[in-house]
């Protein structure tokens, strides 16, 4: 193996799952079990009015991503999973838990509704 770029992206890559499976199942612990909900569906640095309905929804998606991390991570240590295959997973799964966090903070802020007529 020749060391280049593609090589120490991947390596970062790699070794940035440690961190980012630590900090999301860490959260899903904080949000599940210590219902802590100061980092639920935070928009501009604000929670929104009423935190506790979007903790489900928030520690899930941190719990599934922080597990499928975890798994790669696995796959990877013990050579079950090829380089196309783990990086796809990691890739996906890290891209598809911000667009879902975006989204969930989004809809936990929406405006409230204008009466009709006024």
């Amino acid at each position: 193996m020749v060391f280049d770029v593609s090589v120490a992206i991947s390596w970062i890559l790699f070794l940035a799952l440690f961190p980012i499976t630590f900090f999301w199942l860490r959260r899903a612990w904080r949000i599940a079990i210590n219902k802590d909900f100061s980092e639920v569906a935070v928009k501009r640095g604000q929670p929104p009015a009423n935190p506790a309905r979007y903790a489900p929804y928030e520690a899930v998606i941190n719990l599934v991503a922080g597990t499928v991390t975890l798994a790669t991570i696995g796959g990877v240590l013990s050579g079950q999973l090829d380089y196309d295959t783990w990086t796809a997973i990691a890739g996906s799964t890290i891209w598809c838990k911000f667009f879902i966090c975006f989204a969930l903070s989004r809809q936990a802020h929406t405006l409230p509704l204008k009466k009709a007529g006024a």
